[in-house]
């Protein structure tokens, strides 16, 4: 545990009092007045991740439900041991209850609709207790103002109905007195009033006879007595004795709610105790949001790396922000320099920051800033001369002193303010350095500040020790309260006192009282913060060329993503109206075999043949340009020279032909079964003959038999007229040169079939044969390929 002293040393007290100024219930407040700072890794996380969390769930939803929460525990105890609750007490209850259930709705809806992730707020949702039962409870006897109501019970309810019409009575009595003929005479007032809880009339003194009855009171002039005619006290008698039932049946109520309480009272501790957490959450997400402070990166390793960190208890707008950054290459910082110039601010920015991690309090620092985790923190700071112990002030900082070196390890940070000070300058500098190389060597992480100029060298002669000092303005003649790590400090005296008028002469000989080794020092020291604003300005001019290149790169992402996008689009355009061709390339092609199925059915129709070459072209004209496959037809129709009567391929109609003559340099009549056509080369595909053959003359072939079809058509016919049909078809289609035929011989029985397919098995030149596909009349159906 981190000690009191260092707490109080650097007013942490301070910085939780501003915290809990942020929460919205007295839990929290007493929950942050008790905190103190954690020496566990694991739970300094946790606490940070809490409030990560909470500031999560403000950014988000900009507020949380937390209203109507009261410390009810005081109420729980006195049900556990037998007390009854006030009626205020029960409403606090039940006030804080329905606060629990609005929170965990809350909660619920995050998990649900935010993309979010708070697994701790989540976890404590979970472990509330429910009590809206006893809610409902409370809400059915007693108001918002803490008053019985009438519904708490029939009983109740009873009474008071008998108790308003009794004192309607009483009151109407008392009224018709008071608008009797002497009523003017005799009354102070013409009014109906109440003395010690009965209804009274004020009758003048002089009158008192006249209505008998009880006095209650009198006026402080004694010329008015409250009197409580005879004819109502009977009247007043029974609204008291209703009162008192009234009372009773309160009471029974109250104890009744109170043992209800006294049932559910660890649950309500649990309720409460996570209320105040959750309180103290959101304080502290509420108070880095207020403040512009961030998370910092945990680490057991003492390594501190503050990014533009500020004092937590100056304001904003006038606190300087400096980078601070030890532990690793150096473990130790010496601040030199003169008085006034902010090293005390810095040493407490580094101790408190520290204490608010430790705390799960964001800190006054940029992102990604670097914060340890230390199991001890020192500080001795300011002047705490002790009148009490009769100890100067030197002597008070050393008993300090005495005490650190008793306790710290290598797991401590430890804060020195003007080490050495209040005693001789040579004797405290050399007691300085040694206190240093005790803490240094031992391990553990140091920040001190001196005006010894002896310690300005301590940093060079000293590995894991680096000097830092506060940046003067010898122009304004004031601190700038910059921190310059690596920079010794300089007294700048001759300076300040030139800027201030005092004569050259008396500066130039103060400065041959000065030895040759610290003049160079000091102009060593003037060199390296010269070199020190040289690099800075390299590096905000460096950082602004990388914000430009950034914002560059950032607009070039984003046309490229525009281009990506625009790319895409127009690729779906392009589709969509390839796919419109597809369909209607498809359409014409499927009206054009239609009507070549239609003639071919019509066997007494004869086919001419300008309906062939008109249908050829409309499938031409549907089938949609690809150039690429045309590309690929080309490269394969250069790869091997054509000549009359090589077989080749069409591959616009997958038909095999044979070019009979080139009328063009890119152009051939093809024969393709009874057809002739003039097609481009680059539609045409050479077929390597499987064997030699004898060569056919394709003319003489066609002025022989011009009219041999692709197909014979044997529907219909007998099986003995059909055997003879398909030899002699087959021995036609031989000479025609027809490497494939179809023979239609319809389903039917399947005699007809199967004596064809007999047939062609034995036939010699038919090489195999098969049934045709969906597309070729299928089982009703055999295509023969021929040798």
């Amino acid at each position: 545990m981190i000690a009191e002293r260092a707490l109080k040393t650097l007013e942490f007290d301070k910085v939780r009092a501003q915290v809990a100024s942020y929460c919205t219930c007295s839990l929290g407040k007493t929950v942050i007045d008790e905190l103190v700072p954690e020496t566990d890794i694991e739970k300094v996380l946790q606490l940070l991740d809490e409030m990560d969390e909470g500031l999560s769930i403000l950014r988000v939803k900009g507020n949380v439900p937390m209203g109507g929460i009261f410390d009810v525990r005081p109420h729980a105890r006195r049900a556990q041991i037998g007390g009854v609750l006030s009626p205020v007490e029960l409403m606090e209850i039940s006030s804080t209850i329905r606060a629990s259930r609005i929170l965990r709705q809350f909660i619920e809806g995050i998990e649900v609709e935010e993309d979010i992730q708070i697994p701790y707020f989540i976890q404590k949702k979970e472990s509330m207790p429910t009590l809206t039962g006893l809610q409902h409870e409370i809400n059915a006897c007693i108001d918002e103002n803490g008053a019985i109501l009438d519904s708490a019970s029939s009983e109740l309810r009873s009474i008071r109905q008998q108790l308003r019409a009794q004192e309607g009575r009483v009151r109407e009595k008392l009224a018709s007195l008071t608008r009797g003929t002497n009523a003017t005479k005799m009354l102070s007032d013409a009014i109906v009033t109440i003395r010690n809880d009965r209804f009274v009339i004020p009758v003048k003194s002089e009158y008192r006879s006249h209505y008998g009855g009880v006095v209650h009171d009198q006026s402080s002039s004694g010329q008015t007595l409250y009197i409580e005619p005879d004819a109502v006290v009977q009247a007043n008698n029974e609204i008291h004795q209703l009162k008192s039932k009234e009372q009773v049946e309160i009471a029974r109520i109250l104890l009744m709610l109170s043992l209800k309480v006294q049932e559910v009272a660890p649950d309500i501790f649990i309720t409460v105790q996570l209320l105040g957490e959750i309180d103290v959450i959101l304080a502290k997400a509420k108070y880095g949001q207020a403040n512009k402070c961030s998370k910092p990166i945990m680490n057991s390793d003492g390594y501190i790396k503050l990014g533009k960190a500020r004092h937590p208890l100056l304001p904003i707008e006038k606190a300087v922000a400096n980078d601070i950054e030890f532990g690793k290459d150096f473990t130790s910082i010496v601040i030199t320099g003169p008085n006034t110039g902010g090293k005390t601010v810095t040493l407490k920015t580094v101790g408190l920051c520290t204490l608010m991690a430790q705390s799960g309090i964001p800190v006054p620092a940029l992102d990604g800033s670097h914060l340890a985790v230390f199991n001890q923190l020192f500080a001795d700071i300011g002047d705490e001369q002790s009148i009490e112990q009769s100890l100067s002030t030197f002597s008070s900082h050393m008993v300090n002193i005495v005490d650190i070196l008793n306790q710290f390890d290598d797991r401590s940070l430890i804060l020195f303010d003007e080490l050495g000070a209040g005693t001789d300058p040579q004797e405290g500098a050399a007691l300085a350095i040694s206190i240093l190389d005790e803490v240094h060597g031992r391990g553990a992480r140091v920040m001190a500040t001196t005006h010894y100029p002896e310690l300005k060298a301590y940093g060079y002669n000293r590995p894991g020790v680096v000097n830092a000092s506060v940046e003067f303005d010898v122009e304004t003649l004031s601190p700038t309260y910059r921190l310059l790590i690596g920079v010794p400090g300089r007294s700048n005296a001759f300076e300040i006192s030139t800027r201030l008028g005092l004569p050259d002469s008396i500066i130039d000989r103060a400065k041959t009282f000065t030895g040759t080794d610290r003049h160079e020092v000091e102009s060593m020291i003037a060199s390296l913060e010269e070199s020190r604003r040289q690099s800075e300005e390299d590096a905000e001019r460096t950082l602004e060329l990388r914000k430009q290149a950034e914002a560059l790169q950032a607009e070039l992402d984003e046309k490229v993503k525009a281009y990506e996008a625009k790319k895409e689009v127009l690729e779906q355009k392009a589709k969509d109206k390839a796919r419109k061709i597809v369909d209607e390339a498809k359409k014409e092609a499927e009206e054009v075999i239609s009507e070549l199925h239609k003639m071919r059915l019509n066997a007494n129709k004869i086919v001419k043949e300008h309906e062939i070459i008109d249908a050829r072209k409309r499938l031409e004209k549907a089938a949609p340009e690809n150039k690429v496959l045309k590309k690929q037809q080309q490269l394969k129709a250069r790869a091997q020279e054509l000549s009359k009567g090589d077989e080749v391929k069409v591959l616009s109609y997958g038909q095999k032909g044979v070019l009979l003559e080139k009328v063009s340099n890119s152009e051939w009549i093809v024969q393709i079964g009874i057809l002739k056509m003039k097609l481009d080369e680059s539609d045409l595909e050479y077929v390597k003959p499987e064997k030699d053959k004898q060569t056919v003359n394709v003319s003489s072939v066609r002025n022989r038999d011009s009219n041999v079809k692709l197909e014979l058509d044997l529907r219909g016919e007998r099986y003995e007229d059909a055997i003879v049909r398909t030899e002699k078809y087959i021995d036609d289609a031989l000479l025609s040169n027809y490497q494939r035929v179809s023979i239609i011989h319809g389903k039917g029985t399947g005699a007809l079939r199967q004596g064809i397919q007999a047939l062609l098995k034995r036939h010699p030149r038919v090489k195999s044969y098969r049934f045709g596909e969906a597309g070729e009349g299928g089982y009703g159906v055999t295509v023969a390929e021929l040798k």
